[in-house]
């Protein structure tokens, strides 16, 4: 436990702070065992893009259109959506405007052609 800023209130930090993560040890760790940390530098805007626009989807297109009387309800609704509308029916610029299955669906058919042609 930790104060938060300015205010004498106690708050639970997580296992691994920031600073843990981003120190010297945990940096030569990673280096060593060709672990590539997932974590940009301060005012880099693309560092988390793909996160950020998923989340706006999710709010946008499905979260703030209903109303949640339960956060059980919420959550199965949520990952229905997921699953049903953005994994398999939404269109993917990053991917060439296919579905994320029907992405993999390419990539398991290219995979199989391969190994059955070596």
């Amino acid at each position: 436990m930790s104060t938060y800023c300015c205010s004498n209130k106690l708050v639970l930090r997580r296992p691994v702070d920031f600073a843990q993560y981003a120190s010297a040890q945990i940096t030569t760790f990673a280096a060593e065992n060709g672990i590539t940390r997932s974590m940009g530098l301060t005012g880099i805007c693309w560092d988390n893009a793909m996160a950020e626009s998923f989340f706006a989807t999710l709010k946008t297109e499905f979260y703030y259109r209903r109303v949640w009387p339960t956060q059980a309800g919420a959550k199965l609704a949520v990952g229905a959506w997921i699953e049903e509308r953005y994994n398999r029916r939404r269109r993917h610029s990053s991917i060439g405007q296919i579905s994320p299955v029907a992405f993999e669906m390419q990539h398991c058919d290219q995979t199989a052609a391969n190994q059955e042609a070596a």
